[in-house]
């Protein structure tokens, strides 16, 4: 199956109450439907230098950031097939690159020094990207449901919207093939909506966000799990001596 590798557009983020969030299902029916994929559990592995260097640096909001994360959209084992993404945000833009590879392979290939899948563009990025930080390794797990919607015009294939609830997190059983379980990243109730376009927004959607007083939130899934528990987590082991959690 043919999948898409590279993207460029913005990724503008919203925290909504599933009051809200169904209320917007409703107003873009007619518009958007959900797409072939329906409804799917994330599973993403967070990679991350020995001092979280990637994900301090985003959180400091610079003009440009960058990440790395292996990525499913089912259960796995190790001879399934995951992606291997890299994200960079430069003035507001996300620029993604992703390859496919065998979920084993892909962890040799990160963490321990082996080839890239293949000799492509995008495999040589990656492989300088982990040479370049040396020490990258799995440092979270975030999994979450999604819900995704596209066009109901094919030729309108430019907009996405997606709905993400039971966002949850953990750094340890770091695995793609392990069960659903962590730590809360937001709370009950709350849905995380994400539009992503690579221009403007269609007059239609600006209207209802702007109608309905609808504004977009600085949020990072792996940043909030970071600074809400490891971040917490090292400064107890610092000062304490012991660990908040198991």
């Amino acid at each position: 199956m043919t999948y898409q590798s590279v993207f460029q557009r913005y990724e503008i983020k919203y925290i909504l109450t599933r009051e809200q969030c169904a209320e917007i299902k409703n107003a873009i029916s007619g518009k958007m439907q959900i797409d072939a994929y329906g409804l799917t559990t994330i599973r993403n592995i967070y990679l991350d230098t020995e001092d979280y260097r990637l994900i301090r640096t985003s959180l400091d909001h610079p003009v440009y950031k960058e990440k790395i994360r292996i990525r499913s959209y089912r259960h796995v084992g190790q001879n399934d097939n995951v992606f291997v993404e890299l994200k960079k945000k430069y003035e507001g833009i996300v620029y993604k690159r992703r390859i496919e590879s065998e979920n084993y392979l892909a962890m040799d290939w990160l963490c321990a020094g082996g080839d890239a899948p293949d000799e492509s563009q995008i495999g040589r990025e990656i492989t300088y990207f982990r040479d370049f930080y040396q020490t990258i390794a799995p440092k979270a797990l975030i999994t979450y449901e999604r819900e995704a919607y596209a066009p109901v015009d094919p030729e309108r294939d430019d907009l996405r919207i997606t709905f993400d609830r039971n966002i949850l997190g953990r750094d340890y059983d770091i695995s793609l093939s392990g069960g659903i379980y962590g730590n809360k990243i937001l709370p009950e109730g709350q849905v995380l909506m994400e539009i992503k376009v690579p221009g403007v927004f269609p007059l239609w959607l600006t209207r209802y966000l702007s109608e309905h007083n609808i504004r977009k939130s600085s949020f990072s899934k792996y940043g909030e799990y970071y600074t809400n528990y490891i971040l917490n987590n090292e400064y107890d082991k610092n000062t304490k001596g012991g660990l908040l959690y198991a």
